[in-house]
C-alpha cells in the first residue's frame, strides 16, 4: 500500500517477517500517528491480535502465521501457541484457517518462516484477483458505498472490499466512495479514508445513520468484506453491515461481499452458528478516557452482525463472482487447494 509519511511516500504491507520479528503497522494510531511495532514471539503477536494493533480477518489470519512461526523458531510448544493464537478473536475464520495451514505446513517439513511467508504472498494474490473480478462491476461515474475497513490495512496488501475500488481508480475511472465512519472503533473513519487519502481516490466519510440518506440520493453499488462465511452464504462481517444489506436490498442496490477462500467456513451451515464477538462496553462510553455515558448506563457492544445471504447480490472472491446459489463451487475450490498443498 502507498503511504505518505513526514519522510515522503513509501510502499509497505501491513504486516511482515523482517530482522528475526513480526513487524506490523499499529491499526489502533492511524491516522494521528504511523507507528510499526516489532514482536519477538507469539504471545506478542496474540496479544496485537486481541488488542486491535492489527485487524481485518487476512491480515490477523497473516499475523497468526507468522505468530506460529515464530513459536517454532523460537522452539515454543505449537500446540499451545496455536491455543493462545486461537483464544484472541472467535470470529475471524482465517485465524482459525491460517493456524491449521501453518501446523500443517511445519507437520510436512516446511521451514517456518517461508511458509508463513507464502500464505501472506497467497492472500496478496488473491486481493489481487478479487480486485480485477470486482472491477468489473464498477462503471464509469460510480458512487460506491463501504462499510468498516477491508483495505490493505485489513488484508497484508491491495484489499478485499478496497480491492476493485483500486483496480477501478487505477484504470482510469472516476469514482466517488461514501465511507461509512463504523461505530464504536470507526475503522472507516480511521483506516478505510486514511487509505483512500493515500491512494489520492475522492472519497467522503459519512455517519453510520446517513447510509439510507445517501443511498437515496443515488448509490451505485455496495462493497463490504467479511469475517465468517456459513455454507449457507450467511456471513458476519463488522456491526452494522446487516443494517445497509437490508437497505441495499429494499433500494434494489447491488450489495456485494469481498472475500477470500480463506474466509468460507463449511462447518458452519448457517450464519447462526457464528460466534458473535462482544467487546467491552468501554468503546461504546468512552472516546480517549473521556466517559460519554452515564456511570449507571450499561453498553452492549457486539463487534460484528450476522448478514443472511438473501440479501447478498454476489460473492467476489479469487476464482470469480459468485451468486449465493453457487456457493458449493466455493468448497470446491478449497478441496483443490488442500490437494495442492499435499
Amino acid at each position: 500500500m502507498r503511504v505518505i509519511t513526514d519522510k515522503g511516500d513509501m510502499e509497505i504491507k501491513a504486516v511482515w517477517f523482517e530482522h528475526n520479528m513480526v513487524r506490523m503497522i499499529d491499526q489502533r494510531l492511524i491516522p494521528q500517528e504511523f507507528s510499526i511495532i516489532d514482536l519477538e514471539n507469539y504471545l506478542q503477536v496474540a496479544e496485537c491480535i486481541k488488542n486491535m494493533a492489527v485487524r481485518g480477518a487476512p491480515s490477523i489470519g497473516a499475523a497468526a502465521a507468522y505468530g506460529i512461526a515464530l513459536a517454532a523458531i523460537n522452539d515454543d510448544d505449537l500446540t499451545e501457541a496455536a491455543e493462545a493464537l486461537r483464544s484472541t478473536r472467535p470470529t475471524a475464520y482465517d485465524l482459525f484457517y491460517a493456524i491449521e495451514h501453518m501446523l500443517r505446513s511445519i507437520e510436512l517439513g516446511d521451514e517456518p518462516i517461508a511458509a508463513a511467508d507464502m500464505y501472506a504472498d497467497q492472500i496478496i494474490e488473491r486481493c489481487r484477483l478479487i480486485g480485477m473480478y470486482g472491477a468489473s462491476l464498477i462503471e464509469e461515474e460510480a458512487r460506491i458505498m463501504t462499510h468498516c475497513n477491508a483495505g490493505a490495512l485489513a488484508t497484508v496488501d491491495i484489499g478485499t472490499a478496497l480491492a476493485p475500488i483500486r483496480s477501478a481508480w487505477t484504470a482510469g475511472r472516476h469514482i466517488y466512495v461514501y465511507v461509512s465512519e463504523t461505530r464504536p472503533r470507526l475503522q472507516g473513519m480511521k483506516l478505510t479514508a486514511w487509505e483512500l487519502y493515500n491512494e489520492g481516490i475522492p472519497h467522503a466519510i459519512i455517519p453510520d445513520s446517513a447510509s439510507a440518506h445517501f443511498m437515496r440520493d443515488g448509490v451505485d453499488i455496495i462493497l463490504v468484506g467479511a469475517d465468517r462465511i456459513a455454507a449457507n452464504g450467511d456471513f458476519a462481517n463488522k456491526i452494522g453491515t446487516f443494517d445497509k444489506a437490508i437497505l441495499a436490498n429494499s433500494m434494489g442496490i447491488p450489495f456485494y461481499v469481498c472475500a477470500p477462500l480463506s474466509t468460507f467456513d463449511f462447518s458452519l451451515t448457517s450464519g447462526d452458528q457464528i460466534v458473535i464477538e462482544e467487546r467491552a462496553e468501554e468503546e461504546v462510553t468512552m472516546v480517549e478516557h473521556i466517559r460519554l455515558a452515564p456511570q449507571h448506563s450499561v453498553a452492549l457492544n457486539p463487534s460484528f452482525d450476522m448478514t443472511p445471504a438473501k440479501y447478498v447480490t454476489g460473492f467476489i472472491t479469487e476464482a470469480g463472482i459468485l451468486p449465493p446459489t453457487e456457493i458449493d463451487r466455493v468448497r470446491k475450490f478449497r478441496l483443490e487447494e488442500a490437494s495442492i498443498l499435499d
